[in-house]
């Protein structure tokens, strides 16, 4: 990432003719919020000066507590590379600050950089995260809404003419090489319509920035080439959904943590006890890494996305895989998170978990490697396996039993984060849905 000062910031506006700056943040959902600024009030907004009405942001505060201020994070300038010539448009994400000057603890990006610290007590400089998330392009109507029409039948690492997203997926990995991201990969993924671009690990707030810009550059590109992005993890019955793996590692300095090329698998002892938190706590945080409704509709057995606890070094079936790679590259991939995930959020339950193997020096337990779908209740639960949660209720049920989880989101994100996904669960168990008239109407 670019290292900006104040003074960077206000020559560039002016050379680059920047008119208005989005001063950026994300709510507890994960949905990116922004209050844009002409460029007069830029010096305001780099003195830490531009206020909000946090009351009307979901999960932040109550009305009668709703002044809050913006701090820019100065090195995440970036000028957006489609807009116009005669008045470019910048952004600078922001942490949210109370009146007082303290960090607000309703904010995900603040609530991980706590996080973070902990990780920091135990010795460890650096939580990379390397994201691969999945997205899939649908038509747009004559009316400019999206419709359940595929702009492709293409497969996994298709062509064109196979891939007719290959010329949208490109647009979008130029407008973010534009912008300085490192793109690793570009493809087309197993579904039709569905797409996945990787992009460099970066330090976990730096990462979720990132996964942040990237939705938003996917979404705006799509549609200027006549398409709808969606990161909704499973929009379509009988085809994969979308996920968005995390690759993880923790460094001491420029040490990999994680790597020992005397360990088992060249694993270390940190890196296993690491993975033996993750799976100690995996149903309780899928509440935060699979956060909707949806999110469940993709984590069933046949579509490649995790629905057991377990790991392996060889086989895509488990939860936790390790790639092949060794030395710095060592890590641990996490499989179940979907891109609805507030990122965040997501990597504050991730290390949390983590953390508290390597605190309480677990053990994990025997790697799987045998295809774990083809195995039956009784094989899994010989093996020690258990299921993920099978419904956006069952995961929260969890999570609210899970001390060290439930201390990752701190209590305040904790429980606005349950009131709004508990009023979510509610309006869907309550609802009619198609299905239902399919199967009943006529049956009774």
């Amino acid at each position: 990432m670019a290292k900006y000062t104040r003074e960077d910031i206000t020559r560039l506006a002016k050379e680059e003719n920047v008119k208005y700056i989005r001063l950026q943040f994300t709510d507890i959902l994960g949905t990116i919020k922004n209050v844009e600024i002409p460029v007069s009030q830029l010096e305001k907004a780099l003195d830490n000066k531009m206020m909000f009405d946090g009351s009307s942001i979901e999960g932040f505060v109550r009305i009668e507590e709703s002044d809050m201020y913006l701090y820019p994070d100065l090195n995440t300038w970036v000028i957006f590379p489609w807009t116009s010539e005669k008045g470019k448009v910048a952004r600078l994400i922001c942490d949210i600050y109370n009146t007082d000057g303290t960090p607000f603890e309703g904010d995900p990006r603040a609530n991980l950089k706590r996080i973070l610290a902990e990780a920091k007590e135990l010795g460890f400089t650096d939580f990379n995260l390397g994201p691969e998330p999945e997205f899939f392009l649908f038509k747009l109507d004559e009316k400019g809404e999206p419709t359940l029409e595929l702009n492709d039948k293409g497969g996994y690492f298709d062509l064109a003419p196979t891939d007719l997203g290959e010329n949208c997926r490109r647009d979008i990995v130029l407008e973010l090489e534009e912008m300085g991201f490192e793109i690793e990969a570009s493809h087309h993924e197993v579904a039709p319509g569905q797409h996945e671009i990787d992009f460099k690990y970066a330090d976990a707030i730096s990462a979720c920035d990132n996964i942040q810009t990237f939705k938003l550059v996917v979404k705006t590109i799509a549609r200027k080439h006549g398409l709808h992005a969606t990161f909704m993890p499973k929009p379509l019955f009988g085809v994969n959904g979308s996920g968005m793996h995390c690759n993880v590692s923790l460094f001491r300095g420029n040490e990999n943590a994680f790597y020992d090329p005397s360990g088992n698998l060249e694993l270390s002892e940190t890196a296993e006890q690491f993975i033996a938190g993750v799976i100690k706590h995996a149903p309780a945080f899928t509440a935060v890494t699979n956060p909707t409704v949806n999110s469940y509709k993709r984590l069933v057995p046949g579509y490649e996305a995790p629905c057991y606890v377990a790991w392996s070094a060889k086989n895509r079936s488990p939860l936790i895989r390790i790639p092949a790679s060794r030395g710095v590259s060592t890590r641990v991939e996490v499989r179940s998170v979907d891109p609805a995930a507030n990122p965040y959020l997501a990597l504050a339950v991730l290390l949390k978990a983590g953390l508290d193997g390597i605190k309480n020096k677990m053990t994990p337990p025997n790697p799987v490697d045998r295809n774990i779908y083809v195995m039956n209740k009784e094989e899994r639960e010989e093996a020690g396996i258990v299921d993920l949660p099978a419904t956006l209720a069952a995961a929260l049920d969890v999570l609210k039993s899970d001390e060290v989880i439930c201390s990752a989101l701190g209590n305040h994100l904790l429980e606005h984060f349950i009131e709004a996904k508990e009023i979510e669960w509610d309006m869907f168990r309550t609802q009619v849905h198609p299905w239902e008239r399919e199967q009943y109407m006529t049956m009774y």
